[in-house]
């Protein structure tokens, strides 16, 4: 776990690991979550890189005779 120091002008540099980790380069945009008392930044991916992340999930739908009008 890493500590960082809020800057006079409020900015953060996040750690060479943690930037490692995570995979983030210049330019890349993080939103910025206030959750329970703390602050998260959550990388802005675009949804490409989400393609296929429920690939194998089970889709289909068990209903009852009743539950359709």
């Amino acid at each position: 776990m890493s500590t960082v120091t809020l800057s006079d002008n409020f900015d953060v540099r996040i750690p060479d690991e943690v930037r490692e980790a995570l995979h983030l380069v210049p330019g890349d945009q993080l939103r910025v979550v206030t959750f329970e008392g703390r602050v998260e930044l959550v990388p802005v991916r675009p949804m490409r890189e989400y393609r296929g992340l429920l690939r194998g999930m089970d889709s289909t739908i068990n209903r009852e005779d009743e539950d359709r009008l």
